[in-house]
């Protein structure tokens, strides 16, 4: 016998790693931001669309749909949508582009204060 978990929804035993409730129908765990890549077969530009769409349990198309409404309303879709590509990692277990660049920044400053000692210009001596 395997061991089930009850569901938090309706209380049913199910397998611990069942995504959806057969019982009923209720998504297990869809927010858990280590499970969400852009990496998926049905991406297009960049796979935010995908991520966005696996991530919740919502329709592809509904999704792309969702983004091109949201151009109509200040231009928030493309916003949102690269907002997404900065957090959303390509591959799962990799960093986003925003944690990149951020480590890349650092390293950046940490050169440059290096290279400079300690940041403060020495006097000259008066004659």
């Amino acid at each position: 016998m395997d061991n089930r978990i009850p569901c938090p929804y309706c209380a049913e035993d199910i397998r611990p790693e069942a995504v959806r409730c057969p019982h009923c129908r209720s998504r297990l765990g869809g927010l858990d931001p280590t499970a969400w890549h852009r990496d998926h077969p049905e991406r297009r530009l960049a796979g935010v669309t995908a991520a966005v769409a696996h991530g919740l349990g919502v329709s592809l198309p509904a999704v792309r749909v969702g983004f091109i409404a949201l151009s109509f309303f200040h231009l928030l879709g493309p916003v949102l949508y690269g907002l997404l590509w900065l957090v959303i990692p390509s591959r799962p277990g990799e960093r986003p582009p925003f944690e990149h660049g951020v480590a890349r920044a650092r390293d950046i400053a940490g050169r440059f204060a290096r290279g400079s000692g300690s940041g403060v210009m020495p006097e000259e001596p008066r004659a």
